[in-house]
């Protein structure tokens, strides 16, 4: 049985799925207009409570615009009729989206959260975050969202971060020669 997105969710969910994507930083701007589809095989929410969880699990797949987002679970907290956090599992939840210059940004941890009055997103469990310009990989890491401010380790495990190297200019060939 299809379930739809329940109206009181719908602008919550949407806002996470804007705010979540600036883990590339440059996240395609016009995904933001887009309208949100969010699938599951079941969905458990109690639409009369302001201060509450909604849960949508079994092969969740989120999408908007060139965001495609897929976990076991989505948990959705509520606290005074807003979106508090929202909370990706799986092994492993993954992030994609292109990004406003055209290049893919992939992510994907055990664990995906989006503390929304703290605008952070904190990945936990073996997360990887891959992009032409780079990847970032270890076992936590807090991004802020209105900073860009990026916080890895420090839990005593490594992080691993590899930064590609500007690619050149072509060098104009040399006179006398084609």
């Amino acid at each position: 049985m299809n379930r739809m997105l329940p109206s009181r969710l719908a602008p919550s969910a949407l806002m996470f799925a804007l705010l979540v994507l600036p883990l590339a930083a440059l996240a395609k701007t016009s995904d933001r207009n887009q309208p949100m589809n969010l699938e599951a095989a079941t969905q458990d929410c109690n639409l009369m409570d302001d201060n509450g969880k909604c849960r949508f699990s079994g092969n969740v797949v989120i999408t908007q615009g060139t965001l495609e987002v897929h976990a076991d679970n989505a948990d959705v907290y509520r606290a005074n009729g807003e979106i508090d956090r929202v909370v990706l599992t799986g092994k492993q939840a993954t992030m994609k989206q292109t990004m406003d210059d055209g290049s893919p940004m992939n992510a994907k941890a055990d664990n995906i959260e989006y503390r929304v009055r703290e605008d952070t997103i904190v990945l936990t469990g073996n997360y990887t975050i891959d992009s032409p310009k780079g990847s970032n990989a270890g076992q936590r890491m807090v991004y802020n969202t209105k900073t860009g401010n990026m916080q890895s380790g420090g839990d005593g495990t490594r992080v691993r971060t590899v930064l590609q190297p500007k690619t050149p200019a072509a060098t104009p060939p040399k006179p006398g020669k084609k």
